[in-house]
């Protein structure tokens, strides 16, 4: 079997990352888009949200990532015995998280869940697909917020919805891939055919935000509830 090869060099993310707290214990950011959350191994993706915090934070660690292109909350552990607490917060589904998202097209239901399991496809590097024989079962809930058409200078009028995702798991790509198996990509995903319709090719970004985070802070034991308006 072939050795998968990254090829991928992050253009220059000259936005800054939002602290929107900080206590001795952990943070809570704002990530932009565009800014990988950890440093890829090509010496190229240096820049990460991890690589920044950590001038400014030294022994800080990442609990969870977000993709490249989504912007939005992420809790940023300040030690290792605070990385532990918050992990096992996730890894028990007791992090509860939603999304704001542009997805291409009018949707016909205005709520419903995703049902499909998530694999790896190998072939396919970096993408992820559906299949119900090897993936991991992978669940996603959606509610539309918004049905609206964007006028557009030079392109036919863009037909979109306003969504609000809801992870139940946590797989790779997961609300990426789901929108697309609904239907309906999410607008500006390169990877999942949110490029592919008339009058999206020149989005952007991805118009995928992590706009609430809900977790219990682990010394405190205070209920965090983290919220960040969508950009888009």
């Amino acid at each position: 079997m072939s050795a998968i090869v990254d090829t991928f060099i992050a253009p220059p993310c000259h936005a800054s990352i939002g602290i929107l707290h900080e206590d001795e214990h952990l943070l809570i950011i704002d990530k932009p888009s565009g800014l990988l959350s950890l440093s890829g191994k090509n010496p190229q993706n240096l820049d990460s949200v991890h690589y920044r915090l950590v001038q400014d934070f030294p022994g800080c660690t990442l609990v969870h990532r977000l993709d490249f292109g989504t912007s939005g909350l992420m809790v940023v552990a300040r030690n290792k015995a605070i990385n532990a607490q918050l992990c096992h917060q996730f890894s028990q589904r007791a992090v509860a998280k939603a999304y704001s998202a542009l997805l291409c097209g009018h949707l016909s239901e205005d709520e419903g869940l995703i049902d499909a399991p998530i694999a790896k496809d190998p072939a396919l590097f970096p993408l992820m697909k559906i299949c119900p024989q090897s993936g991991k079962s992978a669940r996603s809930r959606y509610r539309v917020q918004e049905r609206f058409t964007r006028q557009q200078e030079q392109d036919e009028p863009l037909a979109l919805t306003r969504v609000r995702l809801v992870p139940e798991t946590g797989r790779t790509h997961q609300l990426r891939i789901h929108c697309q198996q609904l239907g309906h990509p999410i607008l500006g995903c390169d990877l999942y055919g949110g490029l592919v319709l008339p009058g999206t090719a020149h989005t952007p970004r991805l118009m995928l935000h992590a706009s609430e985070l809900d977790f219990i802070h682990p010394v405190s034991g205070e209920p965090m509830a983290a919220r960040c308006a969508s950009p888009f």
